[in-house]
């Protein structure tokens, strides 16, 4: 049996914003899993997300990604959960986008394709949008998130049938927990 990766990055969550949420795993234990801890693991992850900026990001985008994250994350949770959103985190969003308007510009050589960022700030606008996008729209309804206490991660349930994340972990501790219980019942 092959032992999962931990501080592997995750892009299974069905979207860029989502899979931002995930670059911290396992939130609401008491050993949460930090996979962007520093500014090139955070440059490495916009790579493979096709947002590498020109500059390389420092400590204060590596912060300022991490405080998006958090803020994205309450307003993704509260929204799955049908709860008002916290007015802190909604003016947190509006705040960003307000600050970082950066326009869209395509080009197109072998395939359509938007002008890469500049900064990584520019990058992170383009993922905040991205949330902003799908937490106002239809495709809210599609949020799900975990039921696992410490992960709580969110991703898209297209089909309507996930119960837990992708991880592999959460969906096997639901699945033992859920047996021993009705091992228990009997």
């Amino acid at each position: 049996m092959t032992k999962e990766d931990k501080f592997a990055f995750r892009f299974d969550c069905g979207a860029t914003w989502l899979n931002l949420l995930a670059t911290r795993g396992r939130t609401f234990s008491a050993d949460p899993v930090e996979r962007i801890a520093t500014p090139d693991r955070l440059a490495e992850w916009l790579e493979l997300c096709d947002l590498a900026a020109a500059r390389t990001p420092d400590q204060h985008d590596l912060d300022l990604a991490c405080q998006l994250r958090e803020t994205l994350r309450t307003l993704a949770l509260a929204t799955v959960d049908q709860q008002p959103p916290p007015a802190a985190a909604v003016a947190g969003l509006s705040t960003f986008l307000a600050e970082h308007d950066h326009p869209v510009r395509l080009i197109s050589d072998h395939r359509l394709r938007r002008v890469p960022p500049a900064t990584v700030t520019d990058a992170l606008a383009r993922i905040a949008r991205q949330a902003a996008d799908q937490l106002t729209g239809a495709d809210r309804a599609l949020l799900k998130s975990c039921p696992e206490p410490d992960c709580r991660g969110v991703f898209v349930d297209s089909d309507g049938r996930r119960r837990w994340c992708p991880s592999p972990a959460c969906a096997s501790r639901g699945r033992v927990r859920a047996h021993r219980a009705r091992r228990s019942a009997e």
